[in-house]
């Protein structure tokens, strides 16, 4: 079943000048989809489209109810005047999630990402891995449908950034689906189902690995195929 649906969805931040164009994509159940590119190549503008955070937008989006998908953002989003175990109080209560079930799920995630001696301190004290790791865990105790996640590695230590893909694996096995921007291509390539490959807001090539290097003709790594459109589209 399809969970996040996209067709033919351009926009931008006025209404001058498109920053996408015409993007399509989907993700199914179970399923995780790579939204990879360069830097500045669009990948958060299309999740800011998905979020209907982008000021000017056309096309269709389809996307579960807002208690039924989590973003886990680059830069961190909090609540100064609350501390961290008051942000998972606060979500839960938002949610409507099971008080008892939220706690113990809360209580693994901190103890996982080794937040739980500041469980009542406030983010703004923490380092830019222990906000981003506060990102995550909000995101993994409401275990909603669908994970939407931009650049999900950066300021993560690698045992966190292990710990992040061993959770979303076990959440995929539950039926949740996944959709990552990142241009951490070696690890992308390791996870993910398929691939969507952007580069000036524009798609150059979807599909599977497989799909992937005969659209390019490479038969090697992912990144020696995004790097072989990329000289295309430059050439």
């Amino acid at each position: 079943m399809t969970v996040l649906d996209m067709r033919e969805v351009s926009g931008g931040y006025s209404t001058k000048e498109d920053t996408i164009h015409e993007i399509t994509l989907s993700v199914k159940e179970g399923e995780w989809l790579g939204l990879l590119g360069p830097n500045g190549a669009g990948k958060s503008t299309i999740i800011k489209a998905l979020l209907d955070l982008l000021p000017v937008k056309r096309g269709e989006i389809t996307l579960p109810g807002p208690e039924e998908y989590a973003f886990i953002p680059e830069h961190p989003i909090f609540f100064e005047d609350l501390t961290l175990w008051e942000h998972i109080d606060f979500m839960r209560a938002v949610t409507g999630l099971d008080e008892e079930e939220t706690t113990e799920r809360a209580e693994y995630l901190l103890k996982l990402f080794r937040l739980t001696k500041v469980r009542n301190h406030y983010p703004t004290a923490f380092s830019k891995g222990m906000q981003q790791k506060l990102m995550i865990i909000l995101a993994l105790t409401a275990k909603p449908k669908l994970y939407i996640i931009d650049e999900p590695f950066i300021g993560l230590d690698p045992k966190a950034m292990k710990d992040l893909l061993r959770e979303l694996e076990a959440e995929r096995e539950r039926g949740a689906c996944v959709l990552m921007s990142t241009h951490v291509l070696d690890t992308a390539e390791k996870i993910c189902d398929r691939f969507v490959l952007v580069n000036y807001g524009t798609i150059i090539a979807e599909g599977t690995l497989d799909d992937i290097r005969r659209e390019s003709g490479v038969d090697g790594s992912l990144l020696d195929c995004f790097d072989e459109l990329m000289t295309e589209e430059e050439l």
